[in-house]
Formats: structure tokens, C-alpha cells, sequence
């Protein structure tokens, strides 16, 4: 994902006029039997036992150690952080943006597991009034991440909420060849708030 998503930084700062960043990629660790990436992305649950629930460690890992090192060696913003995850990763972003909005300012989950525990997104979150979550889903997503997203998006659609919030659905988009699509939406989402506030 990261050598896509970085290359296509690039486009969208040229197209769109978004600015530059600074893109993080944290490796998947390969699709062998024995990655564990989606252990770090798996929040609390009670069908899941301690060592299953990776993500407050994978969370710590984050503010901990990756923030600083980034900070340390680079020009950056904390205060305009956005995460960026698909699939897996993007239900870990929504367990961020439910549990600890103070550490990114845009939060863009694509194509988000929502299991397990999706019963916590419809509960209202820890409230961060300036940031960002934007769900998108594509339209010929897997039907048990589709339901479930829009299941989401009609719940929160007349609530009130914590953060700014927008739904996307990418037309015709599948479950991981248009994550691209859905970084830029997100991307271009994000932003047009900053200048529109």
C-alpha cells in the first residue's frame, strides 16, 4: 500500500493542490501465514483474548516511538497528522478516531473492518471537535464490509457528532484496488474543510 499511496501523494499535491506530506508507510510484513498485522489492528474485544487485541500496543508504538523519530528527523505539523488505513487498517483508524482523536487531526478509514466489536461505532466517542473522519466504501466492496459501512454512515448521518464527518462511496470501487480513490476523497475532503470552513 505505502509505495502506492506515497507515489500518489505526489499526483494529488500536483492535481489537487493539496500540500506536501510527509507519507508513513508501516508494512503489511507480506500476505505469508505468518503476518501478524492484523493482530496490531484488532481493538479490545471480548471474543478476543489479550494477545489477539494488538491495537493500544500498535497505538503506543505510534505516539511512543514513530512520532518522535518522525518529528526528530523531519520538518512536520503534529497538530495536522492524518491516518490513512484500508481494510483491517481502516478499522484500527476508526478505533482511533473512537478512542484517541488527540493524536491525528484527519482520520480516513477505506474499505474498514468494522469487526470485531462494530457495536462501538455506533456509540458516541471521545470528543475532538477540529478533527476529521471520513469512512469511505467502495460500491462493490465484500457485502459483510459494505453492510456494515453503510449500516455506519445511516446511523451517524442525523446525529450529532464529535468530529467532522463525511461518508464517500467510491463508484464501482472493489475491496483493495481503489484505495488510491479513497485516500484522494479523503485527502481533498479534508483540506476543503481547512479552506471552508
Amino acid at each position: 500500500m505505502f509505495p502506492i499511496l506515497g507515489g500518489n501523494h505526489l499526483f494529488v499535491h500536483y492535481d489537487d493542490g493539496l500540500p506536501d506530506a510527509i507519507v508513513v508507510g508501516i508494512a503489511y510484513g507480506g500476505f505469508g501465514p505468518v503476518n501478524k498485522r492484523s493482530i496490531d489492528f484488532n481493538a479490545p474485544d471480548a471474543s478476543l483474548t489479550e494477545a489477539q487485541a494488538g491495537a493500544p500496543r500498535f497505538q503506543q508504538f505510534l505516539s511512543g516511538e514513530l512520532f518522535p523519530q518522525i518529528e526528530r528527523r523531519y520538518r512536520s505539523d503534529p497538530a495536522r497528522r492524518i491516518l490513512f488505513g484500508q481494510s483491517r487498517g481502516g478499522g484500527f483508524v476508526l478505533w482511533l478516531a473512537y478512542t484517541r482523536p488527540d493524536l491525528f487531526w484527519g482520520h480516513i478509514a477505506s474499505n474498514a473492518a468494522f469487526e470485531p466489536g462494530a457495536e462501538r461505532y455506533l456509540a458516541m466517542p471521545t470528543a475532538r471537535a477540529d478533527t476529521h473522519l471520513i469512512l469511505s466504501s467502495g460500491t462493490r466492496d465484500r457485502a459483510d464490509l459494505r453492510a456494515q459501512a453503510l449500516r455506519w454512515a445511516e446511523h451517524w448521518r442525523h446525529r450529532d457528532k464529535p468530529w467532522r464527518w463525511r461518508f464517500v462511496e467510491i463508484e464501482g470501487g472493489t475491496h483493495a484496488a481503489n484505495a488510491t480513490d479513497a485516500y484522494r476523497a479523503g485527502m481533498r475532503t479534508i483540506f476543503d474543510w481547512k479552506s471552508n470552513p
